[in-house]
Formats: C-alpha cells, sequence, structure tokens
C-alpha cells in the first residue's frame, strides 16, 4: 500500500492531478470535501463557527454562506486563524476515518492520496510515504484564478498569500509536478508518475 499526499497551491491544478489519480486507480480522498462535510447544518463545526463569527456567516436555510466567511477570514489574518483551529482538527478526524476504512476495503497494492490543500501549513491527515506538490510560477496562478475563477487580480493575490509560498510548499515535497503547461503535458506527468510507482504499489504474494 502506498500513501500519498498531494498539495498545492490555489489554482495550480491539484484537483486535475487528483483526478487524473483516481482515473488510474488511487483512492482519493478530498480534504476539501472533508471541510463541506463537517459544517454541514447541525454538525458541531458549524455551531462552533457560528459561536465565532455570529450568525451573520449563516444563509436564510442554516447553512454556512462560504463566500461571506471568506470575504471575512482572507482579509483577517486573526480571523482565519480562528477559523482554521475550528475546521481543521474536524477535517483531520474525517480524513483520518476515511483512510482506515479505505485501508480496510482494499488491497494491500492499493494508493491512497490524501488531497489536502494546506500540507505545507501543517493540515497534516495522515502518514504519508511521500508528498506530491503541484507547482507552476505565482505569475500563472494568478493568472489562472482570474481567467478561470472569475476572481479579481487583488482577490487572487489575497488568497495565495494566506496560503503557504511557494517556497514552502516546495520544501515538503517528494516529488513535484509542473503544472504550467497544457492539460496534455499534465495527462503524461501524471501517467508517467503513476507508472513508477508501480513497483511499490505490487506486493508479492507470501509463500
Amino acid at each position: 500500500m502506498l500513501r500519498v499526499g498531494l498539495t498545492g497551491g490555489i489554482g495550480a491544478g491539484k484537483s486535475e492531478v487528483s483526478r487524473r489519480l483516481a482515473a488510474l486507480g488511487a483512492t482519493v480522498l478530498d480534504a476539501d470535501l472533508a471541510a463541506r462535510e463537517v459544517v454541514e447544518p447541525g454538525t458541531v463545526g458549524l455551531a462552533r463557527i457560528t459561536g465565532a463569527f455570529g450568525p451573520g456567516v449563516l444563509r436564510p436555510d442554516g447553512s454556512l454562506d462560504r463566500a461571506g466567511l471568506a470575504a471575512i477570514v482572507f482579509s483577517d489574518s486573526a480571523a482565519l486563524a480562528r477559523l482554521n483551529a475550528i475546521v481543521h482538527p474536524l477535517v483531520i478526524d474525517w480524513m483520518r476515518a476515511a483512510d482506515a476504512a479505505a485501508a480496510a476495503s482494499g488491497d494491500a497494492g492499493q494508493v491512497i492520496v490524501h488531497d489536502v490543500p494546506l500540507l505545507a501549513e501543517g493540515l497534516v491527515t495522515g502518514e504519508y510515504d511521500l508528498v506530491v506538490v503541484v507547482d507552476l510560477p505565482p505569475r500563472v496562478q494568478a493568472d489562472r484564478l482570474v481567467r478561470g475563477r472569475g476572481m479579481t487580480a487583488d482577490q487572487a493575490r489575497a488568497r495565495m498569500a494566506a496560503q503557504a509560498t511557494r517556497e514552502q510548499r516546495l520544501a515538503i515535497a517528494d516529488v513535484v509536478i509542473d503544472n504550467s503547461g497544457t492539460p496534455a503535458d499534465l495527462d503524461r506527468r501524471v501517467a508517467g508518475l503513476w507508472k513508477q510507482w508501480d513497483h511499490r504499489r505490487r506486493v508479492p504474494l507470501q509463500p
């Protein structure tokens, strides 16, 4: 079994790598999904967020107003730290439970990928055999956020500044995937990485 921590800055293409690995056969555990589920209506997470930031962060139906909360925390580092202190422990618990379930139901040769945007920031959701960082130059990263997600240039810079630096991400990498090229380039790089992992996935039968 191979456990992989996968990370990358916002807009770097981590989710594209994650999807390609899933298509090749990996079991992908998504920390973004975990972060949504632990703050659904009726959860302890949502109650704690409401207690910390007030009922103004809720929609009329009682769900979390993610855009409204983002507008608060990405312009206030103390508010972001307060939110992370609530959500991160819940995400870690969710991911570890999902990992245990995947390991119990899978085979010895499977690859379990922890897709974690904030891995370089310390959100470690498991024990990894290696860490993969999806990378591209900050200029390209910001441009993709503006063109692909409809952010203003200022919003893109604020989101990037709220995360670890490129250098911090690269410092934890065992493998770096350059995503500054085309989707076809990314296909080739991910397929090549999967092929390199093949010998680690194959566990010989015991006599």
